[in-house]
């Protein structure tokens, strides 16, 4: 008795295709994560003509209920009182030198509010500029 053989095509499948697409796919996530830069205080900056384009190291809000928080580089925002920002403030820049902080003031915020910062940040010798978003046409 002759055994037959049959002739079996092994179907493979290459997943180096896919690892390649996995990768540049992490890749691209990674790279454009590090573009987010997350605000999780929602405020309505008023516009403006001029935009510079610039990351500040540290940011102070005031939202519409002029509550003030302050957060550093990728920290959560806390909030802190009018008379403790100084402190916070002073601190963060022990951790770099050159820092400067912009400040996110909701556009219904009072002018008085929005000096009030600005006055802490001259009176400690702190650079800060004011964040708008840019005018719509």
């Amino acid at each position: 008795m002759a055994l037959k053989r049959k002739n079996r095509i092994e179907a493979s499948f290459s997943m180096s295709s896919m690892t390649d697409v996995i990768f540049l796919l992490l890749i691209f996530f990674m790279v454009t994560s590090t573009f987010v830069f997350p605000n999780a205080i929602k405020v309505n900056l008023p516009q403006s003509k001029q935009q510079a384009v610039v990351k500040p190291l540290a940011r102070v809000t005031i939202d519409a209920s002029l509550r003030c928080f302050v957060s550093v580089g990728k920290e959560k925002a806390v909030q802190v009182e009018y008379d403790q920002l100084a402190s916070y403030l002073l601190a963060a820049k022990e951790q770099n030198a050159e820092m400067y902080f912009a400040l996110y003031a909701d556009e219904s915020v009072p002018y008085r509010e929005i000096m009030r910062v600005l006055d802490i940040a001259n009176t400690n010798q702190l650079r800060m500029v004011l964040a708008t978003q840019p005018e719509k046409k």
